[in-house]
This record gives structure tokens, sequence and C-alpha cells, in this order.
């Protein structure tokens, strides 16, 4: 209802009000029956202009509700937006490494045709795999049940020490032997006994690299923290030997 339909309603009101203050002021003289007739005419339109009157009103308490709630999540969404602009994360995510990868170069000739299937993609000397970051949307896709307390800076933490542990590991792996100490040297037998036919070619480590390389505690924490990269498609398990192999997706 606008404001014109609102000033007709208020003024058929004050007709009939009107109109019934004529005929009460003519009610000390006997009213004819018509007369009498008409009032209750008048009296019972009133009344549905008054119970008209509440439904507008009822309507109008619901919409100033409904407002007051749009109200309420608007500021929401505003303390969230601010809250986001002060806290940016850290942990941004960035794309994956890319390497340049020598292609033979195809001739028309039967040797260079036969040998085509054969692989031409090779990942350069000294790449070194590392884990993306986890998003804001896949840390709100995990179920809460598996997150448990775990925030999101934590998660994130969680996987620069796994880079930080592979790319420890997988410096030395790249180093000649020789070139190793004593400590290093045991480190890259270490590795290599570790690997097995389904780990080559792939990025892994093990709970002891991860001591081995941070301050970080493998503990029931830490644990749960490795099933939440494994829910996001951040790295696999491989058992065998007694070990188990986190291996970088």
């Amino acid at each position: 209802m606008n404001m014109a339909e609102l000033e007709d309603f208020s003024k058929r009101i004050q007709e009939r009000l009107a109109s019934v203050q004529r005929m009460l002021d003519l009610s000390i003289i006997d009213l004819p029956q018509n007369k009498m007739k008409k009032l209750g005419q008048v009296l019972f339109a009133i009344e549905g202009i008054l119970e008209e009157s509440e439904k507008y009103v009822s309507r109008q308490k619901d919409q100033l509700q409904h407002l007051k709630t749009l109200e309420q999540s608007s500021q929401k969404y505003l303390e969230d937006l601010r809250h986001l602009q002060d806290n940016i994360p850290e942990h941004l995510p960035k794309k994956k490494n890319q390497v340049n990868e020598p292609v033979k170069v195809q001739t028309n000739t039967e040797d260079n045709q036969s040998r085509q299937p054969e692989k031409v993609k090779k990942v350069c000397k000294g790449y070194i795999k590392e884990m993306e970051i986890i998003t804001i949307p896949e840390y709100e896709s995990i179920p809460q049940y598996m997150k448990g307390r775990v925030t999101y800076d934590q998660l994130n933490a969680a996987v620069l020490c796994i880079n930080a542990s592979v790319s420890s590991k997988y410096k030395i792996l790249h180093q000649p032997t020789k070139t190793l100490n004593n400590h290093s040297r045991k480190l890259h037998q270490r590795f290599k006994e570790q690997e097995t036919k389904d780990t080559k070619g792939q990025f892994f480590i093990v709970e002891a690299d991860i001591r081995e390389f941070s301050e970080t505690k493998v503990d029931k924490k830490f644990q749960g923290i490795l099933n939440m990269l494994r829910h996001c498609q951040r790295l696999k398990e491989l058992r065998g030997g007694g070990i188990t192999r986190y291996v970088l997706l």
C-alpha cells in the first residue's frame, strides 16, 4: 500500500465516522426504520475497514521483520568482508611449477617414426615437485569430523612444512654422493632404500623425513592433517616394508 492508497484509506474511515457521528447526534429523536438500517450498514462498513486495516498493519509488521532480517544478514556479510580484507591469508594458491620440456623433433624418416612412441617429455634435472596451497573452498569442503580444530592457516603451514621436507630430501638425492658429508650420505642411502617400483618418477616423503628436516611433531594431530591433505587430493599413501610413503599428487 503506497501513500496515495493510505490517504484514501484514511479518508474513507473519516467519512464513515462522520456519518456515524451525525446519526448519533440525531439519536435523541426517534429515527425512521430506514435510517436505523443505514446506520447498521455504516457500522458494518466501518468494521470491514478496521479489519482491513488490521490485516494491513500485520503485513507491514511482517515486512518490517523481513527488512530487519535482511539488515542483519547484510551487516554480517559486511563484517565478513572486512574480516577477509583485514586478514588476507599469507598462503595464496599458486600455479604449479612449469618446466621447459624438451620435445624431440619429428622427421619423415622411417627410423624416427619407429621411435615416435618413445618418451618425448623429460623433467629437467633438479626439478622438485611442490604441493599446492589449500584454497579456502577446499578447506571448507573438508568434513567437520575430519577437520576438528585445525584452522586454515595451520593446514597450510603443514603444506609448507611438507614442501620444505620434500625439497631438502631431493636436493640431497640430486647431488653426487661423493660431494655429500657422512650424515647426508647416510640419508641418501636411506632414501634410495625406501624407493620402490611404485614410487619411481614420483616425489614422496616418510615421517622420518619430516622429523629430519623440520621441527614439526608427527603426532596424532599431524596424522589428522595428513588425512585432510589426502581428502584434498594433495597426496596419497603407499605402504610397504613397514613404511608409509606420502606421495605428492
